[in-house]
This record gives structure tokens, C-alpha cells and sequence, in this order.
């Protein structure tokens, strides 16, 4: 990653539209480092970490596939703590070597770590020159993941309670993006003068 790069923590909770958020940062030229999708390849078939997984919790976690289950291994994480704590332990270290791999070779005026559970992290802030968060309504983040997952709502509020509340997220924010009863025209607009608020007006990316 060159010297000058700004580096970005991009966080928010589920269906928040943290994603939407990084695919229109991607499109203006940044490069963007998604945590969620290097676990998925760690945890796809075959992939780096499932010989860990499956001796930490057994091979009844590990699909025909050779993938992860994801269905099997949140039942346990979220009904065990120490069990989620052995999960992250496996994952984490994989995901930060991967995540600096990824880092370092890019040449982007703005590097954007998408990170979920950035606010949660010890490690993340650190590593980060400014935190973005993108921010809805507990109610909206439920209807979203509900329509596009086909998750019940109790499954849902599980999943928001395991991550950070809104109040926490907010306060560790440099910036907070508003995605509440709006549409993709007006993120986009909130995302394009945050790319300039980055950038001198003469600056040329991709945009």
C-alpha cells in the first residue's frame, strides 16, 4: 500500500448497506479489503482454515462439500461463547495475514477495510487512519437481511445482538453515513462528496 494511502475502517451492523458502501468506494477507485469474503475463502472448500475448524469442532461442522456449514457453526458460536472465541482464534490470524497480503499490493489513493466487527476489535482501530460507519434503524437492518436471506426476524436480532449497538458503533465513528429511508441515488451521493472530502477537487480516480 503506498506511503500516502488513506486508510479507511468501513464497519456498520448487518444490513446497515455497509457493502452497498464499499462497492460505490470501489467504483470512485479505492481499493477495498473485504474481511467478509477472505473468511469465506478461508472457510469455502477446502479452504486454508477448515482443516483447523474441523479439529477444533468436529467434522460435523464441515459440509459434504468440504466447506464450512455455516448453519451448524452458528448454532454453536452463538449459543457458546468460548466456542465463538476458539472460532475467532482459527480465523482472525488467517484473516489479518490475508488482509495485509491484500494491503500492501494495492496502489489506490484510498484503501478501505471492510471490517463488521471493527467496533468490537481491539486491534482494527489501530490499524485504521479514520472510522466510517454506515448507520440505519435496528427495524430497517431487520426488514433487509429478512428480504434478502429469507432469515426469520428472531435469527436476525440474534445476529444484531452479537454485534456492537448503534450507540457504540456511532461513538467510535470519524463519520457517520446515514442510510435510513433513502435510496441508492442519495448514498451514492453521500459516498461521492465523502470521496472528495478525501481528495483535492483536481484529483483524478475513477470517478
Amino acid at each position: 500500500m503506498g506511503a500516502d494511502a488513506v486508510r479507511i475502517g468501513l464497519t456498520g451492523g448487518i444490513g446497515s448497506g455497509k457493502s452497498t458502501v464499499a462497492s460505490l468506494l470501489l467504483g470512485l477507485g479505492a481499493a477495498v479489503i473485504d474481511t467478509d469474503r477472505i473468511a469465506r475463502e478461508l472457510t469455502g472448500s477446502n479452504g486454508a482454515a477448515i482443516k483447523s475448524i474441523a479439529a477444533a469442532f468436529g467434522s460435523g461442522v464441515i459440509a459434504n462439500d468440504g466447506a464450512l456449514d455455516r448453519s451448524q457453526i452458528r448454532a454453536i458460536v452463538f449459543s457458546d461463547v468460548s466456542a465463538r472465541k476458539r472460532l475467532e482464534g482459527i480465523l482472525h490470524p488467517l484473516i489479518a495475514a490475508e488482509t495485509q497480503r491484500q494491503a500492501h499490493r494495492t496502489t489506490a489513493p484510498l484503501a478501505v477495510f471492510d471490517v463488521p466487527l471493527l467496533v468490537e476489535s481491539s486491534r482494527w482501530p489501530q490499524l485504521v487512519d479514520r472510522i466510517w460507519v454506515v448507520d440505519c434503524s435496528e427495524r430497517t437492518q431487520i426488514d433487509r437481511v429478512v428480504m434478502r436471506s429469507g432469515w426469520d426476524e428472531r435469527t436476525v436480532l440474534d445476529v444484531v445482538a452479537q454485534q456492537a449497538a448503534r450507540s457504540q458503533r456511532r461513538a467510535r465513528a470519524d463519520l457517520v453515513i446515514h442510510n435510513d429511508g433513502i435510496g441508492i441515488s442519495e448514498l451514492s451521493e453521500q459516498v461521492r462528496l465523502l470521496w472528495h472530502s478525501c481528495f483535492p477537487p483536481n484529483f483524478v480516480g475513477l470517478d
